[in-house]
């Protein structure tokens, strides 16, 4: 006979006890009673096994919801006191892989109390009526606690899946003097293609304390890069990345992956590390670490976020076909409106990459509102609810080479980093003239670059006396300019007179100079009368963008 549930009761006052022994009690307690041991089992599991069943099974159960409450208990506090480092465990491979078993067993065990509690319960017993109201109630708590566990086991799954595709395992990286500088690289890789050619180049500067952040843009077509010091690179091009006019930046990829891919042994992405390299001598500034997404990723991260929402200057058009002979577009397979727009992954794409009527400048100023759209908008809100799709498109960014092992530290910058201001740099307009892009500066963007990052580190962060900085409103962010001289003496390429572009104040252009309202009816007529100018003029204002 078991100690744990004797077969015979030993006093007639047990027999009595309705809650053990339900046979004694009435109809509408064997209803409460079904009730309360379904809640005592959803809310301290074992509890209900210990004061109406088998006694050791309770004890068992109840020491592993103590134990659980306990770690919940600490993930908590470190959620508190040491966030990094509690999104370090979660993301770390081994880690996360022990926490699903923990999770998917903890499931199992509670349904299988749940199970157990059904026989405790004993259905036979209750009154017709009532045996569909605590079956439907069991199978309710059921479900909300071991369908949770498992819900969440599978999107650690998710997560842990997304971060062994992303990211790399090798070591973590430092700051230099005192940030994080992330290259990101949006590229196409079309079946034409040897390596990717990024058509979109920034690196994203982050203070390593405060999560302070700044974006500087590198235009595609610059011109002689400089390789950074040790870069295998340099023995090629010890004078910089000069060989005419095919010579720009956004080549590098290519042609090292094509031709000096030997010059990086062991490296997973010759192309991507060697315009790292150029990037880094260019700004001169260490970028430690690099991100190359596809843009059908990048569309596909957008949709998963449910689109972004941005302010727009001017119409976009997504453009279409590309005449050769003309050197013209097509008709536009469409447009996007000037105005507030909440833009899906494609219209995104296109919002980005459109150059058709305006410059490479006033694209890149589309690709940076972009990429703060996203930061802004991708809150724990927005993750938590569309986790499971956000991680399956973060699969399609193709590569990085920042370590799983630092996500925490970095998710808790960027969390840092929500609401404070960003600031932003351009290697040409606004910050430079046009031609600057081809004939570079590099003593001119190495003070600018320096300037601009001791402005985003840190609340009063300010440069030395002797070199102070002007101020300019560049799409309504503080910028640093080189020191103050005098206009003589700034170097040919040198933007004088810079018009800062309007901040997220900005009107958009929605209506022509006569006051007639622009629309897609009216871009699409002119393109085919071939007024390619009036359209140039209309849209002229579409590099004007805010995050919303």
């Amino acid at each position: 006979m078991s100690r744990s549930e004797p077969q015979q009761p030993a006093t007639g006052k047990v027999m009595t006890d309705p809650v053990r022994y339900p046979t004694s009690a009435s109809a509408p307690v064997r209803t409460k009673r079904g009730f309360a041991l379904v809640v005592m089992t959803l809310l301290v599991p074992g509890s209900a096994q210990i004061v109406a069943g088998d006694r050791r099974l309770g004890r068992l159960a109840l020491r592993v919801t103590l134990s659980a409450w306990a770690l919940l208990a600490v993930t908590l506090l470190l959620l508190v006191v040491n966030r990094s480092l509690l999104i370090n465990v979660i993301t770390n491979q081994f880690a996360s892989l022990v926490i699903i078993l923990v999770l998917v067993a903890l499931a199992l065990g509670w349904a299988f109390l749940f199970i157990n509690t059904l026989r405790l319960i004993r259905p036979v017993l209750l009154a017709p009526a009532a045996r569909p109201a605590v079956g439907i109630a069991l199978v309710l708590a059921l479900v909300l606690s071991s369908g949770t566990l498992g819900y969440a086991a599978y999107l650690l799954n998710v997560g842990r899946n997304a971060i062994g595709s992303i990211f790399a395992t090798g070591p973590s990286i430092d700051p230099v003097d005192g940030r994080y500088n992330f290259l990101m690289m949006g590229g196409d890789a079309g079946d034409d293609r040897t390596g990717r050619r990024p058509d979109s180049l920034s690196v994203l500067s982050v203070d390593a304390k405060s999560g302070q952040t700044a974006i500087i843009s590198v235009p595609r077509n610059l011109q002689n890069a400089q390789f950074s010091e040790g870069s295998p690179m340099r023995e090629i091009y010890p004078d910089g990345y000069d060989c005419g006019d095919v010579c720009l930046i956004n080549a590098i990829n290519t042609e090292v992956t094509n031709d000096y891919a030997d010059l990086y042994p062991g490296v997973a992405d010759p192309g991507a590390q060697a315009t790292l390299e150029a990037v880094s001598g260019t700004l001169g500034i260490t970028v430690q670490a690099y991100v190359l997404v596809d843009m059908a990723g990048f569309a596909k991260l957008i949709d998963a976020m449910g689109g972004i929402k941005i302010k727009a200057g001017g119409w976009v058009p997504m453009s279409g076909y590309f005449d050769e002979v003309t050197r013209t577009h097509g008709m536009p397979l469409g447009w996007i409106p000037a105005g507030e727009q909440t833009l899906d992954g494609e219209h995104a794409l296109w919002y980005g990459r459109s150059r058709e009527y305006v410059d490479d400048y006033s694209r890149i100023q589309r690709q940076q509102c972009v990429q703060q759209a996203m930061l802004k908008q991708l809150d724990p809100a927005t993750l938590l609810s569309k986790f499971e799709d956000i991680a399956s498109a973060g699969t399609k960014v193709v590569e990085s080479n920042i370590s799983s092992s630092q996500l925490g530290s970095f998710v808790d910058l960027a969390m840092k980093a929500k609401g404070l201001e960003v600031k932003r740099l351009t290697i040409g307009p606004p910050d430079f003239d046009a031609s600057f892009s081809t004939v570079p500066d590099f003593d001119i963007i190495h003070a600018k670059v320096d300037q601009l990052l001791a402005s985003a580190s840190g609340p009063q962060a300010a440069a030395p006396v002797d070199s102070m900085v002007q101020a300019s409103s560049v799409g309504g962010v503080l910028q640093a300019s080189p020191p103050l001289r005098p206009a003589a003496s700034l170097p040919a390429g040198w933007a004088a007179q810079q018009t800062p572009p309007p901040s997220s104040d900005f009107t958009p252009v929605t209506t022509t100079p006569d006051g007639e309202p622009i629309t897609e009816e009216l871009l699409n007529q002119l393109k085919r009368e071939g007024d390619e100018e009036a359209i140039r003029q209309l849209v002229a204002t579409n590099g004007q963008c805010a995050p919303q």
